[in-house]
């Protein structure tokens, strides 16, 4: 048996080869690829050579990179970290033969398990399994933003996911996958508004086919349409809380104009360049403003094991019951066959080609 797997060998370069699959072992489990989702950001940095992992020594103990040998070295062969699959082979009782569950082992068209060491998230019967390819760890991603939203305003003492925006005013800089469903989870928890501003005009309609508001940032000032609408009291006006889903330093700069005084930016997104347009004396430092990075990597101080990742996928799969065939029509772009995987890949880091969300079908 073998299995096909998507390498990135350098800059731009990306292969389809097949490597022999590994032996079933006591307590492991055997998964066959049914969807694997595309990453336009963390993905595309290794084929484009930007992501830091690449060229320095990440210090995992200390939290820094260092200059030394790349932690991730080129090959990268476990790229990718939204798959679906069907187990078509189990030595455990913890997973059956047939389930269908989300994982996160990089664009493959298998994967031998073991449920001791990874997540296997069964996906329900009522859910079409190509959504599945948000439920292990990019619904998380966009949770854990409204988590720490939570966690801002309530410390330890968060209840519900939506303990961050329930009755407030929301604004979401961007309009990618992460900035949608991180619109989409506001909406759900109970935001009073909820506006997506990106300069792009296909991502500003996708984005109204899913029912949110949106500005366009490159029209009239963004900051002076909602700070003007957005009134608290005499001098305190604009977005409660703003999420920054866009890893371009305008977009920050953005998030932070939008801002109410002593408002807070809960930040996504992937930043690959400098930060010049990242003007700190101004609105950041005359407003009393706060930016926090909300990174997959941790729930906020204070809420584990509460708030774990398989509570952030249960969330995750209650929006994809409310708005899925939303999501399916209008934010899932193409769904391409898995072998189309490098061509895909090259084009999309080189600009040949547009896309929300591709998923590749094995």
């Amino acid at each position: 048996m073998r299995d096909k797997v998507v390498v990135v060998t350098g800059p731009g370069q990306v292969d389809l080869v097949e490597q022999d699959a590994a032996p079933l072992r006591p307590g492991t489990f055997r998964v066959e690829t049914l969807f694997s989702g595309v990453s336009a950001g963390t993905e595309l940095s290794y084929v484009k050579g930007t992501n830091p992992y690449l060229n320095v020594t990440w210090n995992a103990d200390l939290g820094l990179f260092q200059p030394g040998a790349a932690s991730t070295p080129y090959p990268v062969t476990r790229l990718g970290y939204m798959q679906v699959g069907r187990v078509v082979e189990s030595e455990t009782p913890a997973v059956a033969v047939g389930t269908v569950g989300a994982m996160t082992y990089g664009h493959r068209t298998g994967w031998l398990a073991d449920p001791v060491a990874e997540r296997f998230v069964a996906l329900p019967d009522d859910l079409d399994p190509l959504l599945g390819v948000y439920v292990a760890h990019m619904g998380p991603i966009c949770a854990n933003g409204l988590l720490h939203a939570a966690a801002d305003l309530h410390g330890t003492d968060v209840r519900a996911l939506g303990d961050g925006v329930r009755g407030r005013r929301v604004a979401v800089v961007g309009a990618g996958v992460v900035a949608l469903l991180t619109a989409l989870f506001a909406r759900r928890n109970g935001a009073a508004s909820v506006v997506v501003l990106d300069p792009t005009p296909h991502r500003r309609q996708v984005a109204e086919a899913l029912g949110l508001e949106t500005l366009d940032p490159d029209a009239d000032d963004p900051a002076v349409v909602l700070k003007t609408r957005w009134a608290h009291t005499a001098g305190d006006r604009g977005a409660d809380v703003v999420f920054q889903c866009r890893g371009q330093a305008w977009a920050l700069h953005l998030a932070l104009r939008l801002l109410r005084p002593q408002g807070t930016v809960i930040d996504l997104a992937f930043y690959q360049g400098g930060a010049d347009a990242v003007r700190l004396g101004e609105e950041f430092h005359h407003n009393g403003l706060s930016l926090r990075c909300a990174q997959i990597g941790r729930v906020p101080r204070g809420l584990a094991p509460t708030w774990d990742r398989e509570r952030l996928s249960a969330e995750t799969v209650d929006l994809l019951r409310t708005y899925g065939d939303a999501i399916r029509k209008h934010l899932v772009s193409a769904v391409v066959p898995f072998d189309e995987a490098p061509a895909l890949l090259t084009d999309l880091a080189d600009r040949r080609r547009q896309e929300l969300q591709v998923v590749l079908a094995a």
